[in-house]
C-alpha cells in the first residue's frame, strides 16, 4: 500500500505563493503517475495537475495553467505543486493522487473513484 501525505497548506493572501509537497511511503512511486486536486466547499473534487513518472509531461486544468508547476522528487519518493499569483478561487482543500497503472493524460480526466491512493488533504486559503 501506499500512504500520501500532503503539507506546505495555508493562509495566503491574493497574488503571493505557496509551495505544496506531498510524501510517499509504503513504496517508491517513481513509476507512479502522481496529481494534485482540489475541492472547494460544496464543489467536487476537480483535477488542477498531473505528472508522469519520470516527471517529464505533465497536465494542467486550464484554471491553474501559467500559474502553478507540478514537479516530482523520484529519489525523495516527493511531488510537489508550486503555486503563485494565488486567487481567492483557489481556495480549497488539496489532495496528493498516485496510480501505478495511469497515464498523466489519463488521470487529468479519470474518474476520482479510478485512482487508487490519496492523501489526507491539505487546506489553502487565498485572502482578497
Amino acid at each position: 500500500q501506499v500512504q500520501l501525505v500532503e503539507s506546505g497548506g495555508g493562509l495566503v493572501q491574493a497574488g503571493g505563493s505557496l509551495r505544496l509537497s506531498c510524501a510517499a511511503s509504503g513504496r517508491t512511486v517513481s513509476n507512479y503517475v502522481m496529481g494534485w486536486f482540489r475541492q472547494a466547499p460544496g464543489k467536487e473534487r476537480e483535477f488542477a495537475a498531473t505528472i508522469n513518472w519520470s516527471g517529464g509531461i505533465t497536465y494542467y486544468a486550464d484554471s491553474v495553467k501559467g500559474r502553478f508547476t507540478i514537479s516530482r522528487d523520484n529519489a525523495k519518493n516527493t511531488v510537489f505543486l508550486q503555486m503563485n499569483s494565488l486567487k481567492p478561487e483557489d481556495t480549497a482543500v488539496y489532495y496528493c493522487a498516485a496510480d501505478p497503472r495511469s497515464s498523466a493524460q489519463a488521470m487529468s480526466v479519470t474518474s476520482r473513484r479510478a485512482i487508487p491512493y490519496w492523501g489526507q488533504g491539505t487546506q489553502v486559503t487565498v485572502s482578497s
